[in-house]
């Protein structure tokens, strides 16, 4: 058997030590205490947390319940917004649409309008007219029934010798030399330039008892040719009613 060496026992100069360090620590103790306090308190902290991320680990089955019903509480209501949202855009386009679509149309009267009072320059296809006196005077009543026959047909604007722009509001008057259109003197041969659907405007003019056999009566000579375009520059200044107004209630 080996030899074994007895165990020594603790003197009293090494309890003497040990005492002291317990009662008065040096710095290096001080260091180490500090140090397991930290490490523990890091412990604890990281329980803590463990603990919080599975908050949902001790709720009842009751208490699951409810946090499931507040979600899909909360999740309803958020697709009602959603839809209201969503309508509330489709309603501003539809108000964008309905005013642009309301603005196209009141430019297209607008420029209708100007048209029909001869405010603006126009070119589309019609005819160009002439009436050409030979041995007689064409008569007023003459040049009045052609423009009412051309009216009748489609006509959508006239000028006559490039320099008159025949509205609803023209006079014709006879005068010497001539005949005055809104206080213009114009003289024979006179132009009518037309706009409308051609073919149409020369069946007008052509009817038995119509313009033209009216013209010859009058010891004139009426043409028309068919243009596929007819380019009214004349233009007439706005017209401003003075008795008639717009009721209010239309």
């Amino acid at each position: 058997m080996p030899d074994l060496e007895p165990r020594s026992e603790p003197t009293p100069d090494s309890r003497g030590r040990l005492r002291a360090s317990l009662t008065h620590p040096s710095k290096s103790q001080y260091v180490v205490a500090v140090i397991l306090a930290l490490v523990g308190f890091a412990l604890v902290l990281q329980v803590k947390a463990t603990q919080t991320d599975d908050s949902y680990a001790g709720f009842r089955d009751q208490d699951l319940i409810d946090v499931l019903a507040g979600l899909s509480g909360a999740a309803e209501r958020a697709e009602r917004e959603i839809e209201r949202l969503e309508q509330t855009r489709q309603d501003l386009q539809s108000d964008t649409n309905t005013r642009d679509t309301a603005l196209e149309q009141a430019r297209r009267e607008a420029n209708a309008l100007a048209i029909l009072a001869g405010q603006v320059p126009v070119t589309g296809p019609g005819l160009r007219i002439s009436i050409e006196e030979i041995d007689g005077r064409v008569s007023i009543d003459t040049l009045l029934d052609t423009i009412q026959e051309l009216r009748s047909a489609g006509a959508e604007a006239m000028q006559f010798n490039n320099e008159v722009r025949v509205i609803a509001q023209t006079a014709f008057e006879e005068a010497t030399g001539g005949i005055l259109i809104d206080g213009v003197l114009l003289q024979s041969p006179y132009t009518i330039d037309v706009i409308g659907e051609p073919h149409v405007l020369h069946g007008a003019l052509t009817f038995p008892l119509g313009p033209m056999e009216s013209a010859r009566r009058d010891g004139a000579r009426i043409t028309a040719e068919e243009l596929d375009a007819v380019d009214i520059e004349s233009v007439r200044p706005g017209f401003r009613p003075q008795y008639a107004n717009a009721d209010e209630d239309e």
